[in-house]
């Protein structure tokens, strides 16, 4: 695994390009595979940390629906990546007590896969599909009827030979995922009768996700240190995780410790170029690229171009959190660093012209 190395310096763009930022909500390969963050996930709804008002409303259509021993109304959940939303479309179908079936959008590729999963799920099965905006048109049509009236309408043939057949389903409970709603067609998100929005999480909650962590992974975090952590953790739960995995090897083997300070942290993260705001260099890199331009507006591609990045990543990924902290702001003619964004640089001491 690629990691931003503290021997790269901020302006190094071409060797940053490929590298595994530890701040990006993302998941990577070997977090789907990590025993440790299998066994944190929460077993029930009550279990799952935050999120308060969408699980008291996820509870009542719950319940309501097996009061009425009814699948669960199609749902989408949306929000940034590493908040949750593939733990809580699991934690639906095992609270409607039924198997949930996953796929991603992105291998879905011919309708005859969509028909494939549909004809394979089984009356009151969840079937949950991530990054659901990216699915193709074709495929998207094809989950109208499968969503509304549980049948599909299937063409066979072409031409004058074609004719239509129409095949029953089971009662199923559909539950999309996305980072992306706006890209979402209207006729596929008018379908669904749940929506909701993955919030942020407060540092509290966070902190007590990350206090949990460390027990399992036996690393000794107080209160001051957990909830420092969380601070900088972007309010992602799997941001949160990954640094205190990166923490656990620096005590490990740096400090030759199981006992994690807010010293200990600071130092930990300083050796992957992570601040004691949660910023890595690229984030430092875009604010300094506003700073360059002396508070005039700047286009997303013209500060992906001077990046060399990608603008749809700097726009989803990088941007949230420094608004969020209050460093940039979006205006109709570009792009804006604040007055909290260039004090944050003066401190840092960090300016895009000099390298």
């Amino acid at each position: 695994m690629a990691i931003i190395s503290s021997n790269v310096g901020d302006n190094d763009f071409s060797l940053r390009r490929k590298e595994l930022r530890l701040v990006d909500s993302k998941i990577i390969p070997e977090e789907k595979l990590n025993n440790n963050l299998n066994l944190a996930r929460p077993n029930t709804l009550k279990e799952f940390i935050g999120q308060e008002k969408l699980k008291s409303s996820l509870r009542i259509a719950i319940d309501a629906s097996i009061y009425r021993n009814e699948p669960l109304e199609h749902t989408l959940l949306y929000g940034q990546p590493g908040l949750g939303k593939t733990t809580l479309a699991f934690l639906i179908a095992q609270e409607m007590n039924t198997k949930c079936r996953v796929a991603t959008a992105p291998a879905i590729e011919r309708p005859r896969d969509i028909v494939g999963l549909l004809l394979g799920l089984k009356e009151g099965e969840v079937l949950f599909i991530d990054e659901i905006h990216r699915l193709n048109r074709l495929t998207e049509e094809l989950l109208y009827s499968a969503m509304e009236d549980f049948r599909l309408d299937l063409t066979i043939g072409a031409n004058r030979g074609a004719r239509c057949r129409t095949i029953n389903l089971p009662r199923f409970t559909l539950i999309g995922a996305t980072t992306k709603l706006a890209s979402i067609s209207a006729p596929l998100r008018d379908r669904f009768g749940i929506s909701q929005k993955i919030e942020f999480y407060t540092y509290d909650e966070l902190k007590k996700i990350i206090s949990n962590f460390s027990r399992l992974i036996n690393l000794n975090l107080d209160d001051e240190a957990s909830y420092n952590l969380a601070k900088i953790s972007r309010g992602t739960p799997r941001i949160a995780l990954r640094l205190l995995r990166r923490i656990r090897d620096y005590a490990q083997v740096v400090k030759k410790t199981k006992v994690v300070s807010v010293n200990l942290i600071k130092k930990a993260l300083n050796s992957y170029q992570i601040d004691e705001k949660g910023l890595d260099s690229l984030d430092r890199q875009y604010l300094s690229f506003l700073n360059q331009n002396n508070n005039i507006p700047t286009g997303l591609d013209s500060i992906a171009a001077g990046l060399g990045d990608d603008s749809s990543m700097l726009e989803f990924v990088v941007e949230p959190y420094l608004i969020q902290l209050g460093f940039l702001i979006r205006t109709p003619r570009g792009r804006l660093l604040t007055a909290l964004g260039k004090k944050y640089l003066e401190s840092k001491n960090h300016n895009f012209s000099k390298s």
